[in-house]
């Protein structure tokens, strides 16, 4: 990419979009193509084709998408599978038809199988059942993933997927029924605290082990894939299992290559806020995946590494929630 190249970042107001565009203006990209759901509703589809008719982005990061933790996936499936389905046909289609060199699409560490061998390599793809909690959001990023792969083998295209691990930063949802487990937890370490209660229950056993990068570092590896010469990115891109009889789907998992139990982060967090009280486990909770930890070593040979430790990382994050409940 160059400084001037234009580049589309679907859902610039999220925690992976916002990332992105504080990374790519850091970085000296001015020409950033950006809209709102009122602009532009990327479920509908003649609405998305005129818009890249109009813009014709040079380079497109898809990090639009329909999220949300545990309680919301396993509430609303409907809405999970549908509303991602059609952005990503959307978008994915309209980038062949209108020329878009290069593309990134984002998709979660839940594509892979609920009892994958850790850490999971981009090859556990399609291998085996998923999560059931959020069976119907995988199954969409998978259908996303499947689309880039086609077009790649169909058309020539140059469209790649990222599978990021769990991830937190500046942006995120603290909704305390519809987040994800870091900005979950930190919404009710703070609560406790500021309300002078002194117990404070986390869901499942906390045996569960998961791994999280700030999106700030998820962005800069996204920045790094999208910016290695032809000669590295082309291998990237997958095979033609069906010419080579390689299973090489085009996906780059983007981690840490650390985790910790659930019990253990709870516990970190409520350091970092300053809660003093009891931590207890609701065990009639679901626990998700046992282990979710990626084998980032396909990025790592790629030239990338993150730089942002866990608790330096958290203590941002925090900062981050006074700022957006002091603005409330």
């Amino acid at each position: 990419m160059e400084l001037n190249s234009s580049i589309f970042v679907a859902g610039h107001r999220g925690l992976v979009g916002s990332a992105l565009m504080r990374g790519l203006a850091a970085k000296g990209f001015g020409n950033l193509v950006t809209r709102t759901r009122s602009e532009v509703d990327l479920t509908d589809s003649a609405a998305v084709d005129r818009f890249f008719a109009a813009e014709r982005p040079e380079y497109a990061f898809v990090a639009a998408a329909k999220v949300g933790g545990i309680l919301a996936n396993n509430n609303y499936p409907a809405e999970f599978i549908r509303e991602n389905l059609a952005i990503e046909a959307n978008i994915i289609h309209a980038a062949w038809r209108h020329g878009v060199k290069r593309m990134l699409f984002l998709g979660s560490s839940c594509i892979y199988p609920k009892m994958a061998p850790q850490p999971i390599r981009e090859t556990s793809f399609l291998t085996g059942p998923l999560e059931p909690t959020n069976r119907a959001y995988a199954i969409a990023k998978i259908a996303g993933i499947e689309m880039c792969w086609s077009y790649n083998r169909q058309y020539g295209t140059q469209f790649l997927a990222a599978m990021p691990t769990n991830l937190y930063g500046p942006g995120d949802n603290y909704h305390p029924d519809n987040s994800h487990v870091i900005p979950a937890l930190i919404g009710k370490f703070h609560a406790a605290k500021t309300g002078g209660h002194s117990k404070v229950t986390v869901w499942g056993t906390g045996t569960p082990r998961r791994e999280f990068l700030h999106s700030d570092d998820m962005a800069e590896a996204c920045m790094h894939l999208m910016s290695l010469p032809d000669a590295r990115f082309g291998p990237l891109l997958g095979s033609d299992e069906v010419a080579t009889g390689a299973f090489q789907p085009p996906i780059v998992n983007i981690g840490s290559g650390t985790d910790q139990t659930i019990a253990e982060l709870a516990a970190l967090i409520a350091r970092i806020v300053g809660y003093s009280g009891t931590i207890e486990l609701d065990r009639s909770k679901p626990d998700g995946t046992p282990r979710k930890l990626l084998d980032v070593s396909r990025l790592n040979e790629s030239g990338w590494r993150p730089r942002i430790g866990l608790e330096d990382g958290l203590r941002l994050t925090y900062q981050d929630f006074l700022q957006v409940r002091g603005s409330r």
